[in-house]
């Protein structure tokens, strides 16, 4: 005991207990019936090449719920795996001449080592690669049973095209207009594309929210805003030329609008048409200048959200709109390019007084603003909407029979009204669309269809998958590579035996990780997807880990695949994460320099005088906010230095203690070196005790002392409150408790035999507190404390509950209702007791000025008030 170092050694000790976990195998999980499991899962990453503080801070919480649910008796299953297919190998291809696999492959093999160096629990024996044709042979098998069942199929229809990747996205990778990796402009393409059929479960998809209690609220809020999910009507206008009759003798027919506010029809003041209209194609045939306005149109992507920050354009076509409650009326027709077809009839009524797009519009063109809709308490005579539209609730004016209704009962009164008429009828519509998985390149599962001219589009047989990618392919031409191959993409018919060619499209990547939670069941099972047995006994997930910005996306798609999958009867779950937590960003001030160029951290230093300068040639530096990290800025921190210079533990214990999970985390080195300094205080606080503690196993003091057991008292609430903390994800309290019990443990003096056994028993139980936070010292200390056993494979300390009780209270003394003083007092004394104790105390005396007491007023384990 005594040759324990007095420095810890967190290089040679963070390799030692690596190394045995490693050799024991000490994190593999086995399916195990007689134990109850718990299914901790991060996010698996990208191998983009290496890791960074975001993956830290992910991995570390993930690590502490693994950790300290194995203590409690859990059979834990905490894997890992690579989401390696995607666009970045194929830039780096064509950047670096390098094999997208090879260069995937090198950087997951990177990326594992500085994991490894973490010291996570995690069970390598289940590793995956989506790349991996063992993996995503499943995957073409899952999706041809879907096809089979009618959840995937092909149509044309128009979709966001990325001139730079030159591929399809889905409205949801269009951020702002561009293309969510190359930031270029999308444009719009007419072409045949495969989808899957999540609109199929819109109404459960949105409907199980409600019962998914373990998820943060605004994601489920996100996921609902996403389905959208709107009640309103669909409602036909009767079409004529610009005449108002048909004298062209053509019949225009009716056209069919659906709006979530049926309410405002009175206000009604356009039509608008989305571009690709039918009807605009019809009239853009003898117009060139509508195919001009069409042609624009069509150089913004179809995404929702980017249409509505467009600025608002129309094309008045010749034709105007009866009204279907006013027949007298008619309103004008306009393309616009604010419309989507793929949303409701690809057509809307314009009502500028309570819609902010049909305001701007209609201010632009000089058409009519309406008020329909008021504030309760508005004045209908003097109420305007000319500046601004009123989309707030209210009562409805100038509506005729609709005149003083609130909204929602005007909703359902026209809604009647429209189908007493035979002009409209209610229903419901979704904002969700379906998803759209096409994608135009190589580094991505092959799609499994083939397509021939005599049999159409024809599944590949199950006994020729999977479908695998061509080695030898070339990245010198724009487009998709599998479209240039000599020889992949011609085949034999499996239908007829004609020549017939190979989809060239592979599957968007998130259909990649739309299941790998459920493979990591049975990772090796070549014949099936999972083992159903053990897919039954592991999943759901019990606790999924991630970033906020897969709230819509990953965590949507992967509820569809799940649904899908128990279409076709491969399981019986409807959901996949039972829990989920999104932490918060990393993030670093940023620094620039005079040239404005960007500087890393290592690049600058602060003078003793505060300020902040270049560290090459001391010129001054711009100090910019904290932000995200990013390679960009260069305001990242390299784990790995980190990690060399302070150890897996620091960094580990930093991320946990600056802030609560959920939220930003501001690195900083100061924060960094608190964090290590902690850790050498721990190592000596139990290197100093050591050779005064009494030996492993020895039979607890029949007695203790009063110090001794406000130590133990200390203690056990810290058992209990890091659970608690824990079990919350509130990561920084529970390492505020271990900062306080550190002091309590450093401060205390054993004087006796049972002082120096609660001395030993406050040491263990921080060091298995702090296992889950700091594993490798806390194995180090509890090897030094004299077990044999691993820490990792120990239980969790159990907390007296007769510790978490405190023997004495604090009694507030008042004098006529005014604070006094307080007193300590043996928990649950007698009212006398209480009373003689406050009479007699010094400042109750001094403000009784010698004046008797009238009466004294006692609240048990709270306070006395003496009335004089």
């Amino acid at each position: 005991m005594s040759s324990t170092p007095a420095r810890y050694n967190f290089r040679e000790t963070e390799a030692k207990w690596q190394k045995v976990w490693d050799d024991r195998q000490t994190f593999r999980a086995e399916m195990d019936r007689a134990r109850p499991k718990y299914y901790v899962l991060e996010m698996f990453p990208y191998p983009s090449g290496r890791i960074h503080m975001g993956h830290v801070r992910n991995y570390t919480q993930g690590d502490v719920v693994a950790r300290y649910k194995r203590a409690r008796g859990f059979n834990v299953l905490h894997p890992m795996g690579w989401d390696a297919f995607g666009l970045p190998a194929e830039n780096a291809a064509m950047e670096k001449k390098i094999h997208p696999r090879k260069w995937t492959y090198e950087n997951i093999a990177t990326m594992k080592a500085q994991l490894k160096s973490m010291g996570l629990s995690l069970d390598w024996s289940r590793e995956l690669a989506t790349c991996d044709p063992a993996y995503y042979r499943h995957q073409q098998k899952m999706f041809l049973d879907f096809w089979k069942a009618g959840l995937a199929y092909r149509r044309e229809a128009w979709v966001n095209w990325d001139p730079v990747d030159n591929t399809v996205l889905a409205n949801e990778q269009v951020i702002e207009g561009k293309g969510w990796r190359t930031g270029a402009p999308v444009e719009r393409r007419k072409l045949t594309q495969w989808n899957l059929k999540i609109t199929t479960f819109a109404d459960e998809l949105l409907e199980r929210l409600d019962t998914l209690d373990r998820w943060p609220e605004k994601v489920r809020l996100m996921q609902a805003n996403w389905i959208g999910k709107s009640r309103g009507a669909r409602v036909f206008w009767q079409l004529a030329d610009a005449s108002g009759a048909a004298s062209s003798g053509q019949d225009w027919g009716q056209l069919e609008i659906f709006t979530t506010r049926p309410d405002t029809l009175y206000g009604a003041s356009f039509m608008a048409l989305s571009a690709e209209h039918p009807l605009v194609a019809e009239l853009a045939e003898r117009d060139p200048a509508l195919q001009h306005f069409v042609a624009e149109c069509r150089k913004t992507g179809t995404a929702a959200a980017e249409l509505e920050t467009a600025e608002k354009m129309g094309f008045r076509l010749p034709l105007l709109a009866k009204h279907p409650l006013i027949p007298s009326r008619t309103v004008p027709v306009y393309a616009a390019n604010f419309v989507l077809m793929e949303y409701g009839t690809g057509a809307i009524f314009g009502c500028p007084g309570h819609d902010e797009r049909d305001h701007e519009f209609a201010t632009k063109y000089g058409l009519p603003i309406i008020p329909v809709v008021m504030p309760r308490d508005g004045d209908a005579a003097s109420f305007s909407v000319a500046k601004a539209a009123f989309v707030e609730d209210g009562v409805i004016i100038n509506s005729d029979f609709l005149d003083g209704l609130p909204v929602e009962e005007a909703k359902a009164a026209v809604i009647a009204r429209l189908e007493e008429m035979g002009v409209g009828r209610g229903t419901v519509q979704y904002r969700l669309r379906d998803w759209l998985v096409s994608r135009q390149r190589y580094w991505g599962c092959p799609i499994p269809a083939i397509h021939c001219e005599s049999c159409g589009v024809v599944p590949v047989p199950e006994k020729d998958l999977p479908v695998e990618l061509p080695e030898d392919v070339t990245f010198d031409r724009p487009g998709n590579p599998l479209d240039h191959h000599p020889t992949w993409k011609h085949v034999a018919c499996p239908s007829c035996g004609k020549p017939a060619r190979r989809e060239t499209d592979t599957f968007d990547t998130f259909i990649d990780s739309s299941w790998y939670f459920d493979r990591f069941t049975s990772p090796r099972l070549a014949s099936a997807p999972f083992d159903r047995e053990e897919n039954h006994y592991w999943m759901p997930v019990d606790q999924y880990i991630g970033g906020v910005e897969h709230a819509i996306l990953h965590l949507l798609y992967s509820r569809f695949w799940t649904r899908a999958m128990r279409e076709v009867q491969m399981t019986s779950r409807d959901e996949p994460f039972d829990g989920l937590f999104t932490q918060g960003m990393v993030c670093h001030e940023t620094y620039r320099a005079a040239d404005g160029s960007w500087l890393l951290p290592e690049e600058v230093e602060r003078t003793t005088g505060g300020a902040v300068v270049r560290l090459s040639d001391k010129t001054p530096v711009q100090v910019g906010r904290s932000e995200k990290m990013s390679k960009s800025k260069k305001n990242v921190v390299d784990p790995d230095q980190i990690i060399h210079d302070y150890g897996a533990d620091t960094a580990r214990w930093f991320m946990l203690s600056d802030s609560p999970p959920e939220r930003d985390l501001e690195w900083t080195e100061a924060g960094v070196t608190g964090a290590w300094r902690f850790q050498q205080r721990l190592f000596r606080i139990a290197s100093t005790a050591l050779s005064d503690l009494p030996a492993v196993g020895t039979p607890r003091p029949a007695q203790f002392t009063s110090a001794a057991t406000d130590l133990r008292r200390a203690a056990h609430k810290a058992v209990a409150g890091v659970s608690t903390d824990i079990e919350a994800f509130h990561f920084n309290k529970a390492v505020a408790r271990l900062y306080e019990l550190a002091n309590t443990i450093d401060g205390f003096a054993p004087a006796d035999e049972s002082s120096r056994w609660a001395r030993r028993e406050a040491l263990e139980i921080f060091v298995r507190l702090a296992g889950p936070m700091t594993p490798h010292l806390a194995e180090e200390l509890w090897q030094a404390l004299g077990h044999t056993a691993l820490l990792a494979d120990s239980p969790w300390p159990a907390a007296e509950d007769a510790l978490l009780v405190d023997d004495t209270v604090t009694i507030a003394l008042q004098v006529n209702g005014k604070l006094r003083g307080t007193i300590q007092m043996p928990k649950d004394s007698s009212k006398e007791a209480n009373t003689s104790a406050a009479l007699a105390h010094a400042d109750v005396q001094k403000a009784m000025a010698g004046k008797p007491q009238k009466r004294v007023v006692v609240v048990p384990n709270r306070l006395v008030n003496v009335v004089v």
